[in-house]
């Protein structure tokens, strides 16, 4: 049985390969993929990718279903223009007994970040549920091929709690992270040696007024570094904050005009200049497509204000979520995210030929 279901998986993809060119018929897709059509395990969530001199390495976490014991970080590698059979790199195992028990905890949220001339940094969470996890950290020296023994971040640090991290001028790797045990809070975390010491801002929000994790950086042409934060209000706004001293302090957060169903987003800013999103452009309740049913690319010149420019997935009662986004060196978009919790699809998009799309808010335009 368990064969028959993942050849079924297997089979299932094939075909969506075979559909989605016309789904996806647009100038601005250079290539669409999914990571991989089999694995020894049912459930996938929480991409990262990450650009490495020896090409892209992709991260998440899998196993039987989120927050289950068996559930382990997993990479793969685009090697010669394909993703090779991805492989554990971690797992929440605590100790063993000598009658063969394991005590085990889930991992969580994966982040891959790839330092200028220096190492490629993993990290994730570890622990029975996301009010009490901590932080994780591993690096590889060979673009992701083999890694260094996993080793636990300081009390109350919980690195890069899902998207990725920023360089700062001064060499600080500026992560932003949050927690959940006391409201949805955010705060930024930063080291300046590769994850060896921390430094902590306190929560920039008391969780109340708004319920806010997860934010995803943006840089701005005078120096301001601003986040975009996923809405614990499945009925609300993507939420926003600005810092003007590389992340020390920060402004109240604000709504945007683009919704979100308590779901994950992950933006990027291009060499362009402009900034680019991903996320589900959907509500829990309204009128509008629900939950996680359907997941967007828009384009934005101030951070602010944006524009739709592409569909990338839409199914009823699907889901499609929790992406990651970078631009390669050659000017490349590449970004993943959850399949239906099936597997993780790629994306290479060519952000000059993006469609900006009229709109005045409310629904996605069709």
């Amino acid at each position: 049985m368990f064969h028959q279901k993942f050849f079924a998986l297997a089979v299932a993809c094939v075909l969506w390969k075979s559909l989605a060119g016309n789904a996806n018929d647009d100038p601005a897709i250079v290539r669409h993929e999914f990571i991989y059509e089999t694995a020894p395990y049912p459930e996938c969530h929480a991409s990262t990718i990450a650009e490495t001199p020896a090409g892209l390495v992709a991260a998440w976490f899998g196993g039987t279903e989120e927050k289950h014991p068996d559930v382990g970080i997993w990479v793969s590698r685009h090697i010669n223009g394909t993703w090779s059979p991805s492989v554990e790199v971690a797992n929440g195992i605590q100790y063993s007994l000598p009658d063969g028990t394991v005590h085990r905890h889930p991992t969580w949220n994966p982040v891959l970040f790839q330092y200028p001339d220096g190492p490629l940094l993993l990290f994730w969470k570890c622990g029975p549920a996301p009010d009490n996890w901590w932080g994780m950290m591993s690096e590889s020296a060979d673009d992701g091929v083999t890694w260094s023994l996993a080793r636990r971040l300081p009390e109350h640090i919980d690195g890069p709690v899902r998207n990725k991290p920023i360089l700062l001028k001064d060499g600080a790797l500026l992560c932003g992270s949050s927690t959940e045990f006391d409201g949805w809070r955010v705060h930024f975390e930063r080291t300046h040696d590769q994850g060896r010491t921390w430094q902590r801002t306190p929560a920039i929000h008391d969780g109340k007024k708004f319920g806010a994790i997860q934010p995803t950086l943006l840089r701005h042409p005078d120096g301001s570094i601003q986040a975009l934060c996923r809405n614990r209000d499945g009925d609300g706004s993507i939420l926003s904050t600005t810092s003007s001293d590389e992340g020390l302090s920060w402004s109240d957060l604000v709504a945007i005009n683009l919704p979100n169903p308590n779901s994950g987003i992950d933006a990027v800013t291009l060499q362009d200049g402009r900034h680019l999103l991903v996320y589900n452009h959907t509500h829990r309740n309204k009128g509008m497509p629900r939950g996680r049913e359907m997941i967007n690319v828009a384009v934005s010149e101030n951070g602010i204000d944006w524009k739709p420019a592409l569909t990338l997935d839409r199914e009823a009662k699907a889901e499609f979520s929790y992406p990651a986004v970078i631009q390669t060196a050659d000017g490349n978009v590449h970004l993943t995210y959850t399949w239906k919790r099936h597997t993780v699809r790629h994306f290479v998009l060519n952000a000059a030929k993006l469609t900006l799309k009229d709109w005045q808010g409310g629904d996605w335009p069709e």
